[in-house]
């Protein structure tokens, strides 16, 4: 998995499954957050996303109230994240 920015937007491309994942995006989205309340997440490819980082998108919006937008790639993905009902939470749509 690799992250990039690109001012209020991340780009996160190859799956997301490990811890080192979640750490590498938690750092990276902690950065951006720092400077921006509005953000974009481009999930390209990934099939799936860990827990541990559904419940840190989960706390930038509903505690940290960051207005967060996902895109997400893979229709699988975004499957997962309505059957969860996160899809709306986390203003996911197909990309």
């Amino acid at each position: 998995m690799e992250i990039s920015i690109s001012a209020n937007k991340a780009i996160i491309t190859g799956n997301i499954k490990s811890v080192s994942d979640y750490q590498n995006i938690k750092s990276t989205i902690d950065n951006l957050t720092s400077q921006h309340k509005s953000i974009t997440i481009d999930i390209k490819d990934s099939i799936s996303i860990t827990s541990s980082t559904i419940g840190y998108f989960n706390k930038l919006v509903l505690k940290d109230k960051i207005d967060l937008q996902m895109n997400i790639g893979n229709a699988q993905l975004l499957d997962l994240l309505e059957d969860l009902n996160l899809a709306s939470i986390f203003k996911a749509i197909k990309a």
